[in-house]
């Protein structure tokens, strides 16, 4: 039965073999599975035993009929019942050090891989998780690593098992008989060929399948998430959804109940095939022993070797499939390993500066990177990536803001506010030009320098499914419970917390949609005063909030932004009046700057708009 289902796998692979790899796979596949050699040595050992061991078996079966039809002695038939029973626990024990050494190796490859992908994803630019689907993505550290890991354990072991058993079945029957030798070679073309026929129809179907389950995933992911769950309830059609849905779901029913029928009439008629070729076995070599050119106990050999050449045979008819299977799923990976990360730490970075923090952009050009620098098409599920991209957004942008000054930028919607906010913690490096914090050019300092200066709230300030505790410590590992409840007083959050049932262990669910906009807004202030940075980037923040909430917010921002120096993407006119200097960008340029004031006696693009987005909270802000 176990060869049987090898055999169909095999068949399937097949006719999904892929076509060729890229140059170089190979020697790269080596040298990462480098530190696993001496196991893999070990493993590959013990391999050749066990092979060994299988065709022993079947000789010694033969020699214990022989004794009984010959009338041997009562002794040597026990002896060789004996050897068969130790070579049977001998296997036994060999298979579970095989399995020992494979699951070590195997486990420790996809541990190296999927370490290695995960570390390579986190340095990728903030463009490349843009465009990038997720799922694309994770199927990659699971799906693509473990095909990656069947090459040094089923694949490669299979290899050498086959080869071994093959070569010495071959060598044990032609020696015992090569008629029906020759015979058992002649039925083989009527066991392989169906699998091959049966396997391109089993590959058609379960790639369909696999595509309509992926469908499943993609409706129910988009589906069950809270934003389009909201979505289907307000806009959506229950009854089309259940409809779609079923309609996948039913296909992959139907597929299902095909693929058993097609798995049975192949077990079925494989089976048949491989009991007549041991009828075949018996008759011949039943006519050859009455002859006398045979020995009864040879005929019995013969026909259990029988089944120690067919699996084999077949095998090794895929095995070019197989492992080019396995090397594509490397190459895979390798894929997303040899994307560049863009965004890299100098190897001496420079230290910044004590005390406070200036924040300069000096003549500062800047175009998003084409697709191609930072993506892959597989990855975004497209059949080409777009061409788009390169062109410049940000043309000679210059200003400063000393320590502890406020600098607000406005402008219409797409004139590159969020872009240069972009800039100072260094999700994209500038094109020419320079963004320096005290004098020190952002790509000279080392990332935790960086990330420990510069602290960001955006308009949606993301939070992971974990508790309140943990995604507040995120930013600071080993912070006292006093420093996070201090924290949460800054944010104007503590009492909150305080009145829910976990406290700081609530889990506030997915992106925190737990909590209300205000709060997970106001969790993230939280999380940038534990951080303490010296620069903050204001994106934004109060953008999406009721007013009610955008007071909370706002006196925790006073707090969060006393004695830093600030960048604020300004939305509201109080946090406007409150700034140093505004600067105005239209166009990826600043066309004006000065103070709220100035700017408004100037009568130029800040005037209109003032009088078009800021006039109406003129009343309310002054209340």
């Amino acid at each position: 039965m176990d060869n049987t289902w090898a055999l169909l796998g095999g068949a399937m692979r097949a006719a999904d073999a892929p076509k060729g790899l890229r140059k170089g796979t190979v020697r790269r596949v080596a040298r990462f599975a480098r530190p696993h050699w001496a196991r893999l040595a070990i493993f590959l050992g013990l391999t050749v035993i066990s092979a060994v061991l299988a065709v022993s078996t079947p000789l010694l079966a033969g020699r214990v009929v022989d004794e009984i039809v010959g009338g041997g002695t009562l002794s040597i038939v026990v002896w060789l019942a004996l050897a068969i029973a130790g070579l049977a626990i001998a296997d036994a024990a060999l298979g579970l050090a095989e399995r020992w050494q494979s699951a070590r190796i195997g486990e420790g490859l996809i541990y190296d891989l999927r370490r290695a992908v995960f570390e390579h994803v986190q340095r990728m630019p903030i463009a490349f998780f843009t465009r990038t689907r997720t799922g694309a993505l994770v199927s990659r550290l699971n799906n693509d690593v473990i095909g990656a890991q069947r090459t040094f354990t089923a694949t490669l072991s299979g290899l050498v098992t086959n080869v071994i058993q093959l070569v010495l079945s071959l060598a044990v029957m032609v020696t015992l008989s090569w008629q029906v030798t020759l015979l058992a070679l002649v039925l083989l073309p009527i066991f392989v060929l169906p699998a091959r026929r049966i396997g391109r129809k089993m590959a058609d179907l379960q790639r369909e399948s696999a595509e309509l389950n992926a469908s499943m995933t993609t409706q129910m992911t988009e589906r069950f998430s809270a934003p389009g769950a909201t979505l289907v309830k307000l806009f959506g059609r229950p009854r089309h959804e259940a409809d779609e849905f079923g309609a996948r779901a039913g296909r992959v029913r139907d597929i299902g109940v095909r693929t058993a029928m097609l798995t049975r009439w192949f077990m079925t008629s494989l089976t048949l095939v491989s009991a007549l070729a041991q009828a075949l076995v018996y008759g011949l070599g039943g006519w050859l022993a009455l002859r006398g050119d045979l020995a009864p106990g040879t005929v019995v050999a013969l026909a259990l070797l029988l089944t120690r050449l067919y699996t084999p045979l077949t095998a090794l008819a895929n095995v070019r499939v197989d492992v080019m299977t396995a090397l594509v799923s490397f190459e895979r990976v390798f894929e997303v390993l040899d994307l560049d990360p863009m965004i890299k730490e100098k190897p001496a970075p420079t230290p910044l500066p004590a005390g406070g923090v200036s924040v300069e952009f000096a003549d500062v050009h800047f175009a998003y990177p084409a697709p191609e620098a930072y993506s892959l098409a597989s990855l975004e599920e497209v059949a080409t990536l777009d061409h788009r991209g390169g062109e410049e957004v940000l043309h000679g942008i210059s200003f400063r803001a000393e320590p502890g000054q406020m600098v607000a930028l406005v402008g219409s919607s797409g004139a590159g506010k969020s872009t240069i906010a972009s800039l100072v913690p260094r999700l994209y490096d500038v094109d020419s030009g320079a963004v320096r914090l005290s004098g020190v050019d952002v790509r000279d300092l080392g990332f935790d320098t960086l990330k420990a200066t510069v602290g960001v709230v955006t308009q949606d300030g993301h939070l992971f499914h974990d508790t309140i505790r943990a995604n507040l410590a995120y930013v600071r590992p080993g912070v006292t419970e006093p420093e996070i409840w201090h924290a949460l007083e800054g944010a104007r959050l503590d009492r909150l917390v305080r009145s829910l049932p976990d406290g700081l262990d609530t889990v506030v669910g997915e992106r925190g949609y737990r909590l209300s906009g205000g709060e997970r807004q106001r969790l993230t202030i939280a999380r940038l005063l534990l951080a303490q940075p010296r620069v903050v980037v204001l994106d934004e923040a109060t953008a999406h909030l009721d007013s009610e909430s955008e007071v909370a917010v706002s006196e925790a921002l006073s707090d969060a932004l006393e004695g830093r120096t600030a960048l604020v993407i300004a939305h509201r006119l109080s946090t406007i009046r409150a700034a140093d200097r505004i600067l105005v960008v239209e166009g990826g340029r600043v066309v004006e700057e000065g103070t709220h004031d100035e700017l408004l006696a100037a009568g130029g693009r800040y005037d209109e708009l003032y009088r078009t987005q800021f006039q109406d909270e003129e009343p309310a802000t002054a209340a």
